[in-house]
């Protein structure tokens, strides 16, 4: 680990059946104390928490099967709480900074808490091949926004500016919507190479006929 990059020494954790990408979407409905407590605090220092997908048990607490994370996840800043229903919170989030768990711990509350490494920008994209796959990847991408619009603006799950020129944004967003296993999700997000990340995504497209 290189003395120039950030750790974060005592990172809430909210393992779930889902990936959050950077500029990700994530709205989430809490309900156990735990991460009631978590989201208090989070909103109270401005800070981040950490989303990992599950690898093994549940969401909800379960003390005979203590919830396992994927060691790469994203951190997620809170935008909207809604509060109105007493012992709930409806919150809005978004994804910034990927990171890898070096360690994690359950406290006594059953919230999982890691000490985190942050995961530098993924790598620019290099080579005409790859800057041909990734303007098709965007003109399908600007398709899918501009089918959604149409149908229900409401329902976007995407947050602007639309960066359309940005190959990580491009290859994450079409990895969120795409109907792509979970693990293989996980397997995107984790790649620190755009390049790597258009290239499977253009793949999955062309095998699926969406080109």
């Amino acid at each position: 680990m290189s003395s120039s990059t950030a750790v974060l020494a005592d990172l809430p954790l909210f393992p779930l059946h889902t990936v959050l990408f950077p500029g990700g979407l994530l709205p989430l409905k809490i309900f156990e104390a735990r991460y009631l407590d978590m989201a208090s605090e989070c909103l109270r220092e401005h800070t981040p928490f950490g989303v990992c997908l599950l690898k093994s048990g549940a969401e909800v607490a379960q003390h005979y099967e203590p919830a396992v994370p994927e060691p790469v996840g994203c951190l997620a800043v809170i935008d909207q709480c809604d509060a109105e229903t007493i012992g709930m919170l409806h919150i809005q989030t978004h994804g910034t900074q990927r990171f890898q768990l070096l360690s994690h711990r359950v406290e006594a509350d059953g919230l999982l808490v890691g000490m985190a490494e942050l995961i530098p920008e993924d790598i620019p994209l290099e080579g005409s091949g790859q800057l041909a796959k990734f303007g098709a990847c965007a003109e399908v991408l600007e398709r899918i926004i501009a089918t959604i619009r149409e149908r229900d603006p409401a329902s976007l799950p995407f947050a602007e500016p639309f960066r359309f020129d940005d190959p990580s944004w491009v290859s994450n967003r079409l990895a969120e919507v795409l109907p792509i296993a979970l693990r293989a999700r996980q397997k995107l997000m984790e790649l620190n190479d755009a390049g790597a990340r258009i290239d499977v995504v253009h793949h999955y497209m062309q095998q699926h006929q969406l080109l």
